[in-house]
């Protein structure tokens, strides 16, 4: 019996030795003729082949269909995860962008309102007290020192020329006064004992006038005398009251 690895050698040698033939025809003989030959011998040599591979193993074409099938879907199905890969991250990052900018501006908007709210609130209770706080103190101890500095030294020059103008007014007015009220007064009183003493003249002239008795007369000579020495002294004594006043 044969030995089917024996012939599966011989096959390939025969096989091998029409190729070369073929190369040879084509250098040698017409180029076209060649070509045939060689091609008709190697489809030859495939069929035989396959022929072996599905004699000896069955599963031959099946694993390389798998294997053939295999890669290309893995390949199409790199493809196409690449593809997904860049359009899910491009569709991804858009629609994030743009929901993350959205809800960070809404939250931004929110943010600003209740931190705007809460800190103006803090911020001003807590600058409210402070400021009250320290400027009460401050301007508390600045307003008494400069008050007590100020008044001080405004109250003591006020006093200082108000003493003086008070010490000038004084002299000038009650000097002035002094002298037209004494002056007044002297005037009026000498004028009323003249009008009295001219008074009693004219009644005695009326009662000399009328003839009357020697001891009337001397009576009324007696009296008019009298009063004229009294009122003589008495404008007398008020004339030296006044001279002393002027003085």
């Amino acid at each position: 019996m044969l030995n089917p690895v024996r012939v599966d050698a011989a096959v390939d040698l025969a096989y091998g030795t029409l190729i070369a033939l073929s190369i040879v025809l084509i250098a040698t003989v017409e180029t076209n003729v060649g070509i045939a030959f060689g091609v008709g011998v190697f489809a030859s040599y495939v069929v035989h082949v396959v022929w072996k591979m599905a004699r000896f193993d069955p599963d031959w074409m099946t694993q390389a269909v798998e294997e053939t099938v295999g890669e290309t879907v893995e390949k199409q199905v790199e493809g196409v995860q690449t593809q997904v890969e860049e359009t899910v991250e491009e569709t991804l990052e858009q629609t994030v962008d743009e929901s993350v900018e959205r809800q960070v501006e809404g939250v931004q908007a929110q943010v600003e309102e209740t931190v705007e709210e809460t800190v103006g609130e803090t911020v001003e209770q807590t600058v409210g007290e402070t400021v009250e706080e320290t400027v009460g103190e401050t301007v508390g101890e600045t307003v008494e020192e400069t008050v007590e500095e100020t008044v001080g030294e405004t109250v003591e020059e006020q006093v200082e020329e108000v003493q003086a103008t008070v010490e000038e007014t004084v002299e000038e007015t009650v000097g002035e006064t002094v002298e037209e009220t004494v002056g007044e007064t002297v005037e009026q009183t000498v004028e009323e004992q003249v009008g009295e003493v001219q008074a009693k003249v004219e009644a005695v002239e009326e009662r000399v006038d009328r003839r009357l008795r020697e001891d009337e007369i001397e009576d009324l000579i007696e009296e008019s005398v009298g009063d004229e020495s009294v009122d003589g002294e008495s404008v007398d004594g008020e004339s030296v009251d006044g001279e002393s006043v002027d003085k």
